[in-house]
């Protein structure tokens, strides 16, 4: 059968969490920039349930002179490393729904940030009210609700999806490091794949707009944002494919915070492979991730570190 592929676009940490620190409230956005790679578009092959698990870590900085909006405060000099675990869960009811491929399903990110920031300001540009000061925390982000619809011919595939934050995770008020967003936020996406079985060629793209909410317990109104992905893959043989993938975001609306608009932007590049094999009679697949930040504004500039696992834990295979 063909190789299932779980999108986990994970809403996730509160301050430098989903995506590396960033111009909005916590720093860090709903939609997990790099999540949208080889095989974007590509549904489930048959109904069932399926599983999938994502271990993320990301490391990267700015200097003294950045200023950033941090959980109702103002840093500067921030250094953050993230490792957070999302554990997703999708049902597929359908193949034939409305003539393509629906799936639901759940994402809960668990996790452990790391921050150092050289001081803590009493406002932007202001003098320091602490200096040299580090937060950290093993905690739970909010859950985030996933909907898939996908179609598909012979070799190209379209998919569309919607996600949505619900701020009901443990949001540490008044400290630094967060992985709860604290707010409502929604990404919906379109994903094109043109995945060629026999040439074992893979050329994805995809596309979306994330709307931020506010934090009622910060007061601080984070912008809305455009992220863009691209991926090539090519599979040497049924069970290891190697590729490239970038992307693309873009503050397309300013915050209102203490630092103004704020807007933020990032470039990101790196490479993946993929290894798949079969788990008693269930296929499954780890694929590896390296994402490096090559150009930022009003955001950290580092590098993430992914490890995905998926497999079927239900199939319903049609009888031959």
């Amino acid at each position: 059968m063909k190789k299932v592929m779980l999108c986990t676009a994970g809403g996730i940490f509160g301050l430098c969490c989903a995506a590396p620190a960033q111009a909005t409230d916590g720093a860090a956005s709903l939609y997990l920039l790099g999540s949208g790679g080889p095989g974007a578009a590509v549904m489930p092959p048959v109904e069932g349930i399926f599983y999938d698990k994502t271990i993320y870590v990301y490391d990267g900085d700015a200097g003294r002179s950045r200023e950033f909006p941090l959980n109702g405060r103002v840093v500067a000099g921030l250094d953050a490393t993230i490792v957070a675990d999302f554990e997703t869960l999708l049902f597929v009811p359908s193949t034939k729904f409305l003539g393509g491929t629906l799936a639901v399903g759940a994402i809960m990110p668990l996790g452990a940030p790391m921050l150092d920031v050289e001081a803590v300001l009493t406002r932007p540009g202001g003098p320091a009210l602490s200096a040299s000061r580090r937060d950290s925390t093993l905690t739970v982000g909010d859950p985030v609700g996933l909907v898939m619809m996908g179609w598909h011919g012979e070799k190209f595939h379209v998919q569309v999806s919607s996600m949505v934050n619900v701020p009901v995770g443990h949001y540490r008020e008044g400290q630094l490091a967060n992985l709860s967003f604290h707010r409502w936020a929604a990404d919906g996406s379109l994903a094109l794949s043109w995945h060629d079985t026999k040439s074992g060629w893979d050329i994805s793209g995809k596309a979306g707009y994330t709307y931020n909410g506010k934090n009622r317990t910060t007061d601080y109104d984070s912008g809305n944002e455009f992220h863009a992905e691209a991926a090539v893959e090519k599979a040497f043989s049924p069970a290891f494919s190697l590729g490239v993938q970038g992307y693309y975001l873009k503050q397309v609306t300013g915050d209102r915070g203490p630092l103004g608009p704020f807007k933020g932007e990032a470039v990101g590049v790196g490479g993946t492979a993929a290894l798949n094999v079969t788990m008693g009679r269930s296929p499954a697949t780890f694929r590896a991730r390296v994402l490096q930040e090559v150009d930022t504004t009003n955001r950290l500039k580092g590098t993430s570190f992914w490890l995905d696992f998926s497999i079927p834990l239900k199939m319903n295979i049609p009888a031959q």
